[in-house]
C-alpha cells in the first residue's frame, strides 16, 4: 500500500454507499481518498425491472473514468465481488489493487444464483414471484449481516436495503480470474460471517490467497469499522 492510496469502496447487494461510510471516514481521516459507490438499483425509488450486471460493472467503470482515477484499489464486498472483476478487467491500468472483503470471487460462467443450491430455489421463487423480477431481504436474513448489533441497529440496516434486480443474481461473468492481471489481490473475512454462499476461504482460493479473519460480522464494516479500516489498511 502506498501512502497514500485511493479506494472506491463497493457495497453489496441491497446496500448503497452509506454501508461504507464509516470506513470512508475513516480512511480520509488516514490521508486517503475514498470514493463510495452506490450501483443502478439500490438507491431509494430507482427502477429496476431492467438492470442487467452489466449495468452495475459499466456504472462502476465509469465511476473511475469519470474521475480520472489511477492507482485504484477496489474495495469489494458481498455481490460487489461481480461488478468490482468486471470493472479490474476493463480497468486494468488504473487498478492496482483489488480486496474482496466477504465477498464472492466469481467463477468465470457462474452467476451467484448457483454457487449455493439453497440460495438458488430461494433466489429463483423470490424473482418468479416479484412483479419486476427483484429479490428482497427478508427480516431474518438481514438480522444475520449484523446479528452482534443491537436490535434497534438490526431494524435500521432492514429499512435501508433495497430490492436487488434478479438479474445481478442470475447473470454470469465471461471473464478469466483476476489472478491473469497485474493487480495485487487481497481477501479479508468477517470473522462472524452467516451469509456467504460459500465458505470464505473457498472464494479465497480462487484467488490462490488464505483469507485475513477481520472482527465482525458480514456487514462488519457497520459494526467493527476500525478493524475493517485497519484490516484494508494492512493489505
Amino acid at each position: 500500500m502506498t501512502s497514500t492510496s485511493t479506494f472506491v469502496l463497493v457495497p453489496g447487494a441491497g446496500h448503497g454507499g452509506w454501508q461504507w461510510t464509516p470506513v470512508a471516514h475513516r480512511l480520509r481521516a488516514a490521508g486517503h481518498t475514498a470514493i463510495t459507490l452506490t450501483l443502478p438499483g439500490f438507491a431509494d425509488g430507482d427502477e429496476r425491472a431492467a438492470l442487467r450486471l452489466s449495468d452495475a460493472v459499466e456504472h462502476t467503470v465509469q465511476a473511475v473514468l469519470d474521475r480520472e482515477l489511477t492507482d485504484v484499489t477496489f474495495v469489494a464486498h458481498s455481490w460487489g465481488g461481480y461488478p468490482v472483476t468486471a470493472a479490474t478487467h476493463r480497468l486494468a491500468g488504473q487498478v492496482s489493487k483489488v480486496i474482496f472483503y466477504s465477498a464472492l470471487v466469481p467463477a468465470r460462467g457462474v452467476p451467484l444464483v448457483d454457487e449455493n443450491p439453497d440460495y438458488a430455489t430461494m433466489i429463483r421463487d423470490a424473482i418468479a414471484a416479484s412483479p419486476d423480477g427483484t429479490v428482497d431481504v427478508s427480516r431474518e436474513l438481514a438480522g444475520l449481516l449484523a446479528p452482534d448489533a443491537p436490535q434497534a441497529t438490526r431494524d435500521l440496516l432492514f429499512d435501508l436495503l433495497e430490492p436487488t434486480p434478479g438479474a445481478y443474481y442470475t447473470d454470469a461473468l465471461d471473464l478469466p480470474d483476476l489472478t491473469s492481471l497485474d493487480v495485487d489481490l487481497a481477501y479479508l473475512l468477517a470473522e462472524n460471517d452467516q451469509v456467504l454462499a460459500r465458505p470464505g476461504a473457498e472464494f479465497a482460493t480462487r484467488l490462490g490467497l488464505s483469507p485475513v479473519i477481520v472482527p465482525g460480522p458480514h456487514d462488519g464494516m457497520l459494526t467493527h469499522p476500525d478493524e475493517v479500516t485497519q484490516a484494508i489498511l494492512l493489505s
